[in-house]
């Protein structure tokens, strides 16, 4: 039975003309960058190749572009390098409520070294309000992080605003773009730093890329040798650059027709499920992302939807990945103020450029079939 996958934001499937421009690198072309002979140059220049285009989409210098593991390291990276960097100056950070993991369990560990941390929560529709930001700012105030799109909403923030605010200010703002990278243009003239991630794009897993400003203060989080002009330690994963540079490229060059054809069957899917299903409801309003629809549904538990449709071979999901398995209920939606039997019903579908209509009906039949069967058992805790 093949799947209709519908977790989209947590990774997408590997383009195939991305693993072709791959390949060389984990085969023929298989050298250390770092090395000095012909095999590692050869692994250096697509290194090279890779950053000078991730930095042109970006908008931003090649030397700016710092490659990472992805999206958890950047934001860590952030958040730890810009205290480091900051020491003596201030112990105060800011982070928004609804941001990823990352920054929220790296703000948790900068708490045990005397750092306070202002978590801002976000208004009902998911959006943190840059007066909030704002107000929360002291003198002692070294970091900022609010998201550019939220990851279980789809709910896109003023990141520019909050950009302006923390440069006029003096603070470090970071802006997680993980979402958004190839969705929408990156904000990359109103923040210090922005992290994004490859398999989001179609590209590797376990591959990203950190823009730091020119003149950012900002230290090191991996100590080593001498890769990434002396920033991150470890050998640099050449072939994962390639399928980067190549998926990010692709993504922006299909962004308007993509997001155009996604949005109409996200549209087309939410509007079958509020109308055909009773006590079902969108969470989040306002400007989102194309591909995201967070729905609840009375009565029921959002992991047991999750279970049942996935037993019809349907793959869906009640928050961000990086969270499953947590005891407690969503963070994000806790943030926003919703009610507990809001929360814990929650299901989030996420769509990508691989979805057809035809997996729309088949996936709404499944979900009024499923939420019918647990209303009747009462299974909702």
């Amino acid at each position: 039975m093949k799947t209709i996958y519908l977790d989209n934001a947590s990774t997408t499937p590997l383009d195939n003309g991305v693993l072709e421009a791959m390949l060389p690198y984990l085969k023929e072309n298989y050298g250390n960058p770092s090395s000095q002979h012909s095999a590692g140059r050869v692994a250096s220049e697509g290194v090279l190749r890779s950053r000078d285009k991730i930095a042109n989409l970006l908008g931003c210098k090649p030397d700016e572009v710092f490659f990472v593991s992805g999206g958890t390291e950047a934001g860590n990276w952030a958040l730890k390098g810009a205290c480091s960097a900051a020491a003596g100056r201030g112990k105060h950070i800011i982070v928004s409520a609804i941001e990823h993991p990352a920054l929220i369990e790296s703000a948790k560990d900068m708490q045990k070294f005397g750092y306070e941390v202002s978590f801002i929560g976000s208004d009902g529709s998911g959006r943190i309000n840059p007066a909030d930001v704002e107000n929360a700012i002291r003198a002692d105030t070294v970091f900022c992080a609010v998201m550019h799109a939220n990851n279980e909403t789809g709910v896109i923030q003023p990141v520019e605003e909050i950009g302006g605010i923390c440069k006029k200010l003096g603070v470090f703002y970071y802006c997680d773009c993980v979402q958004t990278a190839g969705v929408l243009p990156l904000p990359v003239n109103s923040c210090d730093a922005l992290g994004i991630s490859s398999h989001k794009f179609y590209g590797p897993k376990g591959f990203g890329a950190l823009y730091i400003r020119d003149g950012a203060e900002i230290s090191r989080l991996i100590s080593g040798g001498k890769q990434e002009r002396g920033l991150r330690g470890g050998t640099v994963n050449a072939a994962s650059a390639v399928g980067c540079a190549v998926a990010l490229e692709n993504a922006f060059r299909g962004m308007d027709e993509n997001n155009e054809r996604i949005s109409k069957l996200r549209d087309n899917f939410v509007k079958k499920v509020l109308s055909e299903i009773e006590g079902s409801h969108l969470i989040g309003s306002g400007d989102r992302l194309p591909s995201n629809a967070n729905i609840s549904f009375d009565g029921c538990n959002g992991e047991n939807i999750l279970f049942v449709l996935d037993l019809n071979g349907i793959a869906v999901s009640t928050g961000s990945a990086c969270s499953a398995g947590a005891s407690s209920v969503s963070h994000v939606l806790t943030a926003m103020g919703l009610s507990f039997d809001r929360v814990k019903s929650a299901v989030r579908f996420t769509f990508g450029k691989y979805n057809t209509e035809e997996e729309v009906e088949i996936v709404v039949s499944a979900l009024k079939k499923a939420v019918a069967k647990l209303r009747e058992n009462g299974r909702v805790c």
